[in-house]
């Protein structure tokens, strides 16, 4: 039997009606789940996302990234779940953890007190936002607030970085000069020496290893921070003040 063109287009509409029908069944069930999870936030528009299939996690330069191979797309995102827990960072933070085996605290530019709640930073002086974390962290001790935060320079971003991280070192003052230097100062030349540069190439190699890819970043608390995140580190040291108070 052969069919006329409307008895075709027809034959058509119905199978495409026919396959859409449980996508659009489906669609609107995961909408109205996804509306009853997360009851505080307002969707404008809901629909099939390009991924196909199953979703793998990885850690990319000390980043997690989710790969779908199936469509052969990376996904940089933050996956959180029902209670708001973001689990993106908390996997970061896990896998940061587990290379900080690679530090060696007392090869560290110690900065600040002992005693006081440690910081490990990991920075770069021509960075700009290292600079205001150095102001932030100096407000912070005249507050009566200090830190004690190992420092491990990152010489791979900035031309000068390595160059004016191996001057600090190098410095007979070190702490000093390196306050000299995030406070702006530009010194004429800088300094060299062997020991300077041996610690700047073993910084070098640890930020690889861990797979620090941004400045500034601290671990707090067993945490991973990256960049200036006020917010966070005055939490820190509310938590430690508390706990202080609590002592006595």
């Amino acid at each position: 039997m052969t069919l006329g063109p409307s008895a075709i287009a027809q034959s058509a509409q119905t199978a495409e009606q026919s396959d859409t029908a449980p996508f659009s069944a489906a669609t609107e069930e995961a909408q109205q789940k996804l509306q009853q999870t997360f009851t505080n936030l307002k969707f404008d528009d809901f629909g099939p996302a390009p991924v196909k299939g199953p979703i793998y996690q990885a850690t990319a330069g000390g980043r997690i990234i989710y790969y779908a191979p199936e469509s052969e797309q990376i996904l940089f995102a933050a996956v959180y779940d029902k209670n708001g827990v973001n689990i993106t960072a908390l996997a970061q933070d896990a896998s940061a953890r587990k290379k900080l085996g690679v530090l060696d605290p007392a090869k560290a530019l110690a900065i600040g007190p002992e005693g006081a709640p440690t910081v490990i930073e990991f920075t770069d002086p021509e960075c700009p936002y290292c600079r205001a974390l150095e102001k932030f962290w100096i407000a912070k001790a005249a507050e009566g607030k200090p830190v004690r935060r190992l420092i491990y320079f990152v010489s791979g971003i900035h031309p000068q970085a390595a160059a004016k991280s191996e001057h600090i070192l190098c410095s007979a003052d070190k702490e000093a000069e390196f306050k000299s230097i995030y406070g702006g100062a530009q010194p004429a030349s800088l300094r060299k020496c062997a020991a300077g540069h041996a610690k700047v190439e073993a910084d070098a190699i640890a930020v690889q290893k861990i797979g620090i890819s941004g400045t500034p970043t601290l671990i707090i608390d067993g945490k991973l921070v990256s960049g200036f995140q006020q917010g966070e580190l005055e939490q820190f040291l509310a938590d430690h003040s508390a706990k202080i108070d609590a002592k006595h």
